[in-house]
């Protein structure tokens, strides 16, 4: 059975769609920017805090939800510039056990909602 998952502790959605949905075991996050929830305004002064803005939205859905970076499967990164990926990389790396860590892809993409650097999705599993 689908179910909504939703937080103050992350951005409300910009659009017609839901921080995440979890059906069964299996929980689908939209994709997280760097918005600042108790604001709502955008962090994208440099790509190491911006990405980890982005970590923090996702682990406050994870949190809602019930699980945490342990329990994601997959995570999907879409970059405005591959010269970011380093950078990106690193931050992502220090949210995961590496022995553990997920499945990824990493695509660099022309633009990015609200022209951010850095957007990030994930599935994860109970």
């Amino acid at each position: 059975m689908k179910k909504i998952i939703n937080t103050t502790n992350a951005p409300a959605p910009i659009g017609p769609y839901n921080q995440a949905v979890l059906n069964g075991k299996m929980l689908y996050t939209s994709g997280q920017i760097a918005l600042n929830p108790k604001t709502g305004k955008l962090e994208i002064g440099n790509i190491t805090s911006e990405t980890t803005l982005v970590m923090e939205n996702l682990k406050a859905v994870l949190i809602e939800a019930g699980m945490t970076f342990e329990n994601v499967l997959k995570t999907s990164i879409f970059i405005s510039d591959m010269n970011n990926f380093a950078a990106i990389n690193k931050v992502y790396a220090s949210y995961f056990n590496e022995a553990t860590a997920p499945a990824r892809e990493t695509v660099e993409v022309a633009n990015l909602p609200k022209f951010v650097n850095v957007e990030i999705s994930m599935i994860a599993s109970i």
